[in-house]
């Protein structure tokens, strides 16, 4: 699959930024989307390959759809759309959460990965050749949350289902799904942790992390199976980090 068109929805830092420059290193013509567009300039002027730069707000359906004719003016397919796009809302118990912050929640982590989905898998199951690959950036708060997470590990419990669903719907066209459950990569939005993260007891530890290519080179192995093939699950994490063992 080197070579062929893949788009990373926040590709303008953290997990995004790291798989752009694994799959730019690996040959791969790429797509940057986000909603911070001297973000992904700056992501591109780092990376070696082909790079296009999309702003968009994943959330917004009618900006997914401008977002994808894009691709197919200029590179007439898509053959791997990487859902990335997520964010983590304010630590409160289910009492407490915002009903702003779950809606923001639900419309970037759930509904963003649908509606690139959705675009990706009516271009994919088209083009000629036919076929694609989607992979989900899940996480392991979906089935192991983190105490005040609600919005959060909903969203990503259900990005589970999508990834089945998208899987099982893909059979006939020639296009694979899978997800990659990430913990404790070292990105902006997890370097907290490394002073100290809440955990289930209530105490507060810190955590060890894993360095973000090695979710990087993870995700270039997912996307570099021939469709025939397909990683459904992966989980990638920190060695050492509090998930195993009894909470």
């Amino acid at each position: 699959m080197s070579g062929g068109v893949a788009l990373v929805t926040g590709a303008g830092s953290g997990i995004g930024r790291a798989v752009a420059r694994g799959l730019s290193e690996a040959g791969w013509r790429l797509v940057l989307a986000g909603r911070r567009g001297a973000a992904l300039e700056a992501v591109a002027g780092d990376l070696p390959g082909e790079v296009s730069c999309v702003p968009t707000d994943v959330s917004d359906p009618q900006a997914v759809e401008a977002l994808f004719a894009r691709i197919a003016e200029r590179y007439g397919r898509i053959d791997l759309l990487f859902n990335n796009a997520g964010i983590f809302t304010p630590a409160a118990t289910v009492d407490e959460i915002a009903v702003e912050d779950w809606l923001r929640s639900v419309n970037v982590n759930l509904t963003g990965a649908f509606l690139c989905s959705r675009a990706a898998f009516r271009m994919m199951r088209r083009q000629d050749p036919r076929g694609g690959r989607i992979i989900n950036n899940g996480s392991i708060s979906a089935s192991v949350p983190r105490p005040m997470s609600a919005p959060y590990a909903a969203t990503k419990h259900a990005i589970t289902g999508l990834t089945r669903a998208t899987a099982l719907d893909g059979r006939a066209f020639d296009i694979a799904c899978g997800q990659i459950d990430i913990g404790n990569a070292e990105t902006e939005m997890t370097h907290s942790f490394g002073s100290g993260a809440r955990q289930a007891d209530g105490t507060i530890r810190p955590e060890p992390f894993m360095e973000a290519r090695h979710v990087a080179e993870a995700v270039v192995y997912m996307a570099g199976l021939p469709l025939s093939a397909n990683v459904l699950f992966m989980t990638v994490m920190a060695t050492a980090m509090p998930y195993v063992g009894r909470g």
